[in-house]
């Protein structure tokens, strides 16, 4: 019998995908946003240079590069209402601030990721407001 994927890893892997992208020279992100029922992607993002500007890094400075964050543009790309429940596929961990956008964008459920971030503080941000975090291995 096939093994199928679950849809956490499904999304997951088309964030890995996107992330390929991301003309960050220190690491690449990305970012997908669906219905909790899996059934429909609502936003995908990447980190890189904002549109229009040079696809490089402004900065060489850890954390401070210049670009924005793969969950930032999916945030930006997203025009469901914030009353439609929400999932989050990142690559990885997101940071203190993604983690606020995240939650700003309303209805977030759950966060899925694959690898650890530098940072770890997003887990507790995400949880005081009653957002799931989930780390996945693929």
């Amino acid at each position: 019998m096939t093994s199928r994927p679950s849809f956490p890893e499904v999304y997951l892997e088309l964030a890995t995908t996107l992330a390929k992208r991301s003309t960050c020279a220190r690491l690449q992100v990305g970012t997908v946003i669906t219905t909790t029922d899996f059934r429909k992607v609502l936003a995908v993002g990447y980190n890189g240079n904002a549109s229009g500007l040079d696809n490089c890094c402004d900065r060489t400075e850890q954390g401070n590069c210049g670009c924005l964050h793969s969950e930032e543009n999916a945030v930006i790309n997203c025009d469901s209402p914030r009353t439609l429940e929400k999932f989050v596929f990142v690559t990885h961990l997101p940071c203190v601030a993604c983690a606020k956008r995240l939650i700003n964008l309303g209805n977030v459920k759950k966060v899925f990721y694959h690898n650890q971030y530098r940072l770890t503080d997003s887990i507790d941000i995400l949880n005081k407001v009653g957002i799931e975090v989930e780390q996945i291995q693929l």
